[in-house]
């Protein structure tokens, strides 16, 4: 079995597994190519030097809220094993490394307590030592975690009290850690953050109704506009403090990632419906940084139901990303529900009364992924950056997550770490992205959705996203054939084949 697993090695590092072959000089001069993380996924130490209680440290106590009971308490240690972990994002030969700051861990309670040195020391530390070994940092200030402490207080983001908190949450990362970091990335993902804890229940603080989710408390069809309203807001307001008093002396430049899922008609009658899903998921975000206001298939549907910025708001809310954050994993068909029958969600106005399918007459839209909604569909993210160009007019875009993580069944260790799957799909997302660069999108960087196998919300540590397998009870990090494959392809030239 071992000659085979280095048969898998060689082909890796010759760039020849099924026959996708594609080189790094295929992408512009000063393209970025890098790794993802984020704080709560993969650091632990939940209460170690000063760091407070999460939002996800409550949450994960909760029984049935976690796919396999387990929770971040540990994660994977990075916080005592950073040194040996941006060894190996250098061993990667990687340009840059994309990481988030916990919120809990440098302001214990928000605006109502003091700042944790401990928490600030620590990721100094890690700045210190990416920028000592060549690395770029790429920094989210916030990537799902807040202080338990502002949600018990106020509701978190269903209260306009939150702009203040997160506001002075980016400010002192940009006070203690901007010299050294060019790209900020203020809130990972807050279009699927929304639903997914406000809209389905699945994510703290768990709110949402009937027929998204069966909650405690919530509404599903309107406190997803508040949360996302507040989250524009805060954005907003922090890019204007950093515009004004740091970004001339620091140099960075300061975007949003959000979670770009790809829609196509499932028939000819749908194209407005995969319209709509992608004003409704994309639009609803990036619209009113870019052009001041909310989509108006939204508007037009939601009607006063959907929040209204003022003239000083969109005024200053306008403009206010220098680069778009592509999170891209996978393609949906889109089924439109105003002049058809739909599930109970799709027939929503929430939801832009369109449905979502992963099959077109019973064949599945791409191979299956180890999450449900997940499929491969190489197509989906050059289709994507055509689409962000096109709306967004050649704004610079960075792809800061693309992954893979195979179906369940695939989870024994040796057809994790023979991960010839993965391999493929980055090739061959790869070489869609690198087609639609050919074609004239500015995109500036790629980075792989994962380091290292973490904790996936609330999936547990069921998904295995990471270059690198980590052993659940040893917690040591072994590399994956695809971390070779990266390896290789970000430091030996190859000819490229590009395969539609």
């Amino acid at each position: 079995m071992m000659v085979g697993f280095v048969l898998l090695l060689l082909l890796a590092a010759q760039g020849s597994i099924n026959g996708y072959i594609i080189k790094r000089s295929d992408f512009p001069d000063g393209f970025l190519f890098g790794v993802s993380t984020s704080s709560y996924q993969i650091e632990g130490a939940n209460l170690e030097d000063g760091k407070s209680v999460n939002n996800w440290d409550v949450f994960a106590l909760s029984p049935g809220n976690i796919e396999d009971g387990h929770n971040g308490f540990i994660a994977d240690d990075h916080y005592h094993q950073y040194l040996k972990d941006i060894e190996i994002v250098q061993s990667l030969g990687v340009d840059a490394y994309r990481f988030s700051i916990s919120w809990a861990r440098i302001l214990p309670r928000g605006r109502f307590g003091e700042a944790n040195p401990n928490g600030i020391l620590f990721y100094n530390k890690i700045l210190d030592d990416l920028v000592l070994k060549g690395i770029t940092p790429f920094v989210t200030i916030y990537h799902f975690d807040i202080p338990q402490e502002l949600q018990d207080r106020y509701g978190s983001w269903l209260s306009p009290l939150m702009q203040e908190d997160y506001v002075h949450f980016a400010e002192a990362c940009f006070k203690n850690f901007g010299d050294r970091v060019r790209h900020w990335v203020t809130i990972n993902e807050p279009n699927l953050f929304t639903q997914m804890a406000y809209q389905k229940g699945k994510y703290p603080p768990a709110r949402c109704s009937p027929p998204f989710g069966n909650c405690s408390a919530g509404n599903s069809d309107t406190e997803p506009l508040i949360v996302m309203h507040n989250m524009l807001l805060a954005h907003a307001k922090a890019v204007k403090i950093y515009r004004r008093d740091y970004q001339q002396k620091q140099g960075g430049l300061v975007g949003i990632v959000v979670d770009c899922l790809m829609y196509e008609p499932l028939t000819d009658n749908d194209q407005e419906a995969a319209n709509r899903g992608l004003a409704f998921n994309i639009g609803w975000v990036f619209d009113p940084l870019i052009f001041g206001d909310y989509p108006s298939e939204m508007r037009k549907y939601l009607g006063n139901q959907l929040p209204r910025f003022s003239s000083s708001e969109s005024n200053f809310m306008k403009d206010s990303i220098d680069f778009i954050g592509v999170n891209h994993y996978t393609t949906a068909y889109a089924k439109d529900c105003i002049n058809s029958s739909c599930s109970l969600t799709g027939n929503r106005a929430i939801s832009g009364f369109v449905d979502t399918t992963r099959e077109r007459d019973g064949v599945p839209i791409g191979d299956p992924m180890g999450i449900k909604v997940m499929h491969v569909v190489p197509r989906g993210i050059g289709e994507m950056i055509e689409y962000l160009k096109e709306r967004y007019d050649s704004k610079p875009m960075f792809v800061t997550e693309n992954g893979y993580c195979e179906p369940l069944a695939d989870n024994e260790i040796q057809n994790v770490l023979e991960d010839d799957k993965r391999i493929e799909y980055h090739k061959t997302y790869l070489s869609s992205l690198a087609q639609a660069i050919s074609d004239g999108a500015d995109v500036r960087g790629y980075f792989v959705w994962t380091l290292m196998d973490d904790f996936e919300w609330y999936h547990g540590y069921l998904p295995t996203f990471g270059l690198y397998y980590v052993d659940r009870e040893t917690l040591e990090r072994a590399p994956k054939l695809s971390a070779s494959w990266y390896k290789n392809f970000l430091n030996q030239p190859y000819i490229r084949e590009y395969v539609s």
